[in-house]
Formats: C-alpha cells, sequence, structure tokens
C-alpha cells in the first residue's frame, strides 16, 4: 500500500490552504454572527477549480475524484471553516454534482454541472421528513403521476441551504409502501426548481452551523417535469445510497480539519502560557495527554476516510470505511475541541476564540447526516454479521 500523495493531490492540498488562509477564523465569525453563507468564499473555491475536482473536465471540472475532495475538504476546514465548511461540499459536489453526474441525463448535466462548478448554481436535497429520519424507507412525500410529469405533496424537515439554493435534489415516493413487495422499491430522485409554485419553506433556529439555513419544506402539489427525473424511475433508493455515502466522505473530512484547527490552536496556547513556576502549561500530561489521544483518533478517521475515498474512485464497496471513518471523526472532533476549550481556559470560552463556533457546528455530526448509533448499527450487522433488532 502506497500510502504518500502524488504530486497534483500535494499541489491541490497547497490551493486549498492559500484559498482557506484568506477567508480564516475571523471571516467564519463573522458569518457565524450575521447567520450569512459565505458566498465570497464559495466563489474563491469555484474559481480555483476545487469545486469540480471529482467532476469531468467537459462539464467544468478536473476528473479527478473522491479523494481529492476528502482532501480539499479537510485543509480548507483547517484553516478556519472547521465542520461545516464540508456542508458547502454536501449541498453542490455531492447533492448536485454526484446525484447528476452518475444518474442524470446528458441534458441534465449539459445544463447545471457548469453552473455549479463556476459557483453560479446551488443545490440542496430534501430527503429527511418529520417521521422519516434514518429511516427512510418510511418516507411519505409522495409524487403522483401527472401525465408526463408528476406532482408533488407532502413535507420536509432539516434540509440545508435551501434559501442559499436554485435547484434541490428531491426523493419522493412514486409508488406508496403499501403498493410495493419491497420497501426500497418505489423511490425516485427529482431536480426541480427551488423557486415554484406550491414549494414554500421556514427556517428552523439551530444552535450551530449558521451559515447555512437549516428549513422545513413544503410541497403542496408541486408539478415536476419529465426531464426532471434523475436515475431510476421508481428504483432510487441505491442510487440515493451512493448519494449519501459520498456525504460520509465530505463529512469526515471537514470534522478532522476542524480537530486539527482545535488542536493547533490548543498547542499555541499551551507552549506559551505559564502558570506554576513559570512552567508552560504544554508540559503538564494532564493536558498534553487529551490532546495527543484526540490527535491520534483524527489521523485514525483520516485514513479510514482516505480509504473509503479511494475505494469510491476504484468503483468498488466503501460504505463500511465511510460509515466507521464518519463515526471516529465526529468522536475524535468533538474531543479535540473541548480539550482545546480546557486548554485555553476562560479565553477557550469566548467566541474571539473560535472554538465555541468550531464546538457548535461539529456537535451537529454526532447524529447527522447519520447517527453514531446508526453507524454502530450498521457494523454490528453488515460488518459482524449480528442480527437485526430494528
Amino acid at each position: 500500500m502506497n500510502f504518500d500523495l502524488t504530486e497534483e493531490q500535494r499541489m491541490i492540498c497547497d490551493t486549498a490552504d492559500r484559498v482557506g488562509a484568506d477567508f480564516g477564523p475571523d471571516y467564519w465569525l463573522e458569518k457565524d454572527r450575521a447567520k450569512a453563507f459565505p458566498q465570497e468564499l464559495w466563489q474563491a473555491i469555484c474559481d480555483a477549480g476545487l469545486c469540480g475536482v471529482a467532476l469531468s473536465e467537459e462539464h467544468g471540472g478536473s476528473g479527478l475524484g473522491m479523494q481529492e475532495m476528502a482532501l480539499i475538504v479537510e485543509h480548507l476546514a483547517a484553516t478556519g471553516g472547521g465542520a461545516t465548511l464540508g456542508q458547502l461540499f454536501m449541498i453542490n459536489p455531492i447533492f448536485g454534482g454526484v446525484s447528476l453526474s452518475r444518474y442524470g441525463s446528458a441534458e441534465q448535466q449539459a445544463q447545471m454541472l457548469p453552473e455549479l462548478t463556476a459557483g453560479r448554481m446551488n443545490f440542496s436535497m430534501a430527503l429527511t421528513e418529520p417521521d422519516a429520519g434514518s429511516n427512510t424507507l418510511e418516507l411519505r412525500s409522495f409524487a403522483r403521476a401527472d401525465g408526463d410529469g408528476w406532482r408533488l405533496s407532502g413535507q420536509k424537515i432539516w434540509i440545508t441551504g435551501v434559501k442559499e439554493g436554485h435547484k434541490m435534489l428531491v426523493v419522493a415516493r412514486t409508488k406508496k409502501v403499501e403498493e410495493v413487495s419491497r420497501r426500497t422499491e418505489g423511490l425516485t430522485m427529482f431536480m426541480i426548481d427551488i423557486d415554484r409554485p406550491g414549494l414554500t419553506f421556514a427556517p428552523i433556529e439551530k444552535l450551530g452551523t449558521n451559515t447555512l439555513s437549516s428549513c422545513s419544506v413544503f410541497f403542496d402539489d408541486v408539478r415536476i417535469e419529465p426531464q426532471e427525473l434523475v436515475g431510476t424511475l421508481h428504483g432510487g433508493w441505491f442510487e440515493l445510497l451512493e448519494v449519501l455515502n459520498t456525504e460520509r466522505i465530505v463529512t469526515t473530512a471537514a470534522l478532522i480539519g476542524a480537530g486539527h484547527m482545535a488542536i493547533r490552536q490548543a498547542v499555541e496556547y499551551a507552549n506559551v502560557r505559564k502558570v506554576f513556576r513559570g512552567t508552560p502549561i504544554g508540559a503538564y500530561q494532564g493536558v498534553q495527554f487529551p490532546l495527543a489521544q484526540a490527535h491520534a483518533q483524527l489521523q485514525t478517521a483520516r485514513l479510514m476516510n482516505l480509504n473509503a475515498a479511494w475505494l469510491c474512485d476504484e468503483g468498488r464497496p466503501y460504505g463500511s470505511e465511510a460509515n466507521t471513518a464518519k463515526l471516529i471523526a465526529a468522536q475524535a472532533a468533538m474531543s479535540a475541541i473541548e480539550h482545546a476549550m480546557q486548554t485555553l481556559g476562560g479565553m477557550g470560552y469566548a467566541r474571539e476564540s473560535h472554538l465555541e463556533r468550531l464546538w457548535r457546528d461539529a456537535r451537529l455530526f454526532k447524529f447527522a447526516p447519520v447517527a453514531e448509533e446508526m453507524v454502530l448499527n450498521f457494523i454490528a450487522t453488515h460488518d459482524l454479521g449480528l442480527p437485526r433488532g430494528y
């Protein structure tokens, strides 16, 4: 096994570092307080060619893969964005890019992917419902046939990026649960305009990730045109899983970056802060060990995540690796941030330290986009062969 980065990958990481450095922690603090989308940063990411790294050159991308995307997200998150940086890549290169590049029609790809890579079109994905969170197969939003298209009615919740978006990847039933022999049947993906009659949304007040809105979305007999179908009619379940597994990879990368940012700040402080006989507090094992433990866990998650990304690029199964990496990264990032706050003491509680924002944002990813408990369920049943209890 060769764990060395290629020269091209190192150049990509350097580019991400340079872009991120222009929009450091103070920029993110300002955007967090204003609850404003980081448009300037996202445009810079697109202008540098980082947004479309895994998309084809034909559509404005670089023709590379998920390995490179994971590295970009990790480096951008570590420069100041923290865990929420990954959400920018979730809504656009994943929800928009992966769904369209793998399952969209040639017309859809030609129309939307160049707009995505140029930063002129933002996306979101409407999946979660009030009564269907982890149990996706129980979703009730229904698109009934209407001539050559469909009419969609239902409700979604905790949908990211709706206010800032132009297009929405909607997952709905086109056959009701009682009409299919297996619950995985009858699900379909559509890519529709957010600005459309019958589609309304309401923002949700929340603890963190303030730079991207989270909304409840309502569909009241929304017309869907035939050319807005993405993938297979009634057969979108396994296509959706591919989108969700790549989402895990960028989530993990952002958590790793957030954890390393926190540790870096704690180390800098611990090396200069002196108490009790003038000794830097970084010399105390009570300070050292928690940070070292978090660092070790972050490095472990990083290797597993890059392995998942490599398997994805090779066209091989990678769900176990992606889920395992996300589980460890969420735990390690929270540990790193909390111990960094403890290292800084009172200053770790101040907004100017940026750690409280990192904590608020990273906390979401202990249960999103997939909860720890559901990852452990997956590992237990899929990897260990234990019986399913739900």
